[in-house]
């Protein structure tokens, strides 16, 4: 299946960057995400600076820019100076809920407190002034943009990626450290553990018309919690992986979408040699997993290469029902950063972040488009949603070259609605 990147490829997707200059600190964006009311929203992450929070922005299609909705840390009342671990991101953390008008965030942990240069999650668990205070469930009603509500998700820990059943109201995340799923009960607002994955945090939950919640194991298998039957079972299934280099350790879930059919969801996984497949949940009694192969180039496997390299992430379906994604390219594997006292010079990387187009038909994908900023290096994308208008957007993270943003993708179809999409329900 076609990886490689025609140099003379055709630009056939408009692309326009935002970077977050209301928040100009902002060193990623983990989480884009399609709200309730069909506009998308985006963290500004602020991960790798001392005191460092997150805020939260939205697309504002009448001004053609971002706005800045609020930060998380004030609005927990979780300050930045309070010598803790810092609110600093949404990482995959939210999830929409069509019934209510709400979209749903959980907060992460990684951001060191005001005063000191790193954060060990397990080396302060027991500190009282230093410990993460824990994950932050906020409640945002889209319709009359404010907060109704937050609570703890997650004592001491952060909440790597969320899910929503809204049917049943329903909220499902992974905790880190200890890579534990938990359920929260929305009416009741109470969690419950529901067992350990392991030690790997897979980066996707995601929710099938059974009410499954699905994830991944530290060596890629399929992880699957029925609530009908209250049991986590660790299924048969293997992620894909080239067996001829990995054994299938750490080959867990990165990004997850369902398709339009309701049938498959697409998914692509994490960290090293990426691999896109699909998987459909109601096919036997643990499903099928079909192996799309290689997410990005082949290249010399005899040579390390850094994760942030060889990645792929931003599955969303367009309206033309295609499945778009983004994947690092590079013209030179030879080429690594470049160690000097003043820190890390990323431009001799020739690395780039290519927009690919899927048809789940024929399941034949060719490059559409590139994301590219003035400021440096776009290859990371993390992840990828639809507004109720057509576009995509691609949140992206590079935590060397600052400001770091969004980027708004209109495809040639994207004015005509040919179909219907579900909403994303995960981060």
């Amino acid at each position: 299946m076609k990886t490689h990147v025609d140099e003379n490829m055709p630009a056939r997707c408009a692309v326009k960057w935002y970077p977050f200059t209301g928040h100009p600190d902002a060193d990623s964006c983990w989480a884009v995400s399609t709200g309730p009311d069909g506009r998308v929203y985006a963290s500004a992450c602020c991960e790798g600076i001392p005191g460092g929070t997150a805020k939260i922005v939205r697309y504002n299609r009448a001004r053609d820019d971002l706005d800045y909705l609020f930060d998380i840390a004030e609005a927990t009342d979780d300050p930045p100076a309070s010598g803790r671990a810092t609110q600093c991101k949404i990482h995959y953390g939210f999830s929409p809920s069509p019934r209510e008008g709400i979209l749903y965030m959980a907060s992460h942990l990684s951001g060191p407190p005001i005063d000191q240069p790193v954060y060990s999650a397990w080396y302060s668990w027991h500190d009282p002034k230093r410990c993460f205070r824990g994950s932050a469930l906020v409640a945002y009603d889209t319709r009359a943009d404010r907060i109704l509500w937050w609570d703890t998700l997650l004592p001491k820990e952060g909440c790597r990626c969320l899910a929503i059943d809204d049917e049943r109201g329903l909220l499902y995340a992974m905790s880190y450290p200890r890579d534990h799923l938990f359920v929260y009960d929305l009416a009741s607002r109470r969690r419950r553990d529901l067992g350990r994955i392991g030690s790997v945090n897979p980066q996707a939950l995601f929710v099938d018309r059974r009410h499954r919640v699905w994830t991944s194991t530290d060596y890629g298998r399929l992880a699957c919690y029925d609530p009908d039957r209250d049991r986590l079972i660790i299924t048969p299934n293997r992620i894909p992986y080239d067996d001829r280099r990995q054994t299938g350790w750490h080959s867990v879930l990165y990004d997850a979408v369902a398709a339009p059919d309701g049938e498959w969801f697409y998914l692509v996984t994490w960290i090293a040699a990426p691999r896109l497949f699909r998987f459909c949940p109601y096919a036997g009694e643990w499903g099928r997993v079909e192996d799309l192969g290689p997410a990005t180039q082949d290249r010399d496997w005899t040579w390390p290469m850094d994760t942030f390299t060889d990645h792929c992430g931003g599955l969303v379906f367009g309206r033309d029902g295609f499945l778009y994604y983004v994947a690092s390219a590079w013209t030179n594997m030879f080429a690594r950063w470049d160690i000097k006292p003043g820190g890390r010079d990323e431009v001799s990387r020739e690395l780039r972040g290519i927009l690919w187009r899927l048809d789940p038909v024929t399941l034949e994908r060719e490059p559409v488009g590139e994301l590219t900023r003035p400021e440096g290096v776009s290859n990371y994308a993390s992840r990828g949603a639809l507004d109720a208008e057509g576009d995509l957007f691609f949140g992206l993270v590079n935590h060397h070259q600052k400001p770091n943003g969004i980027f708004r993708v209109r495809t040639p179809d994207a004015t005509s609605k040919v179909v219907e999409l579900p909403l994303r329900m995960w981060g």
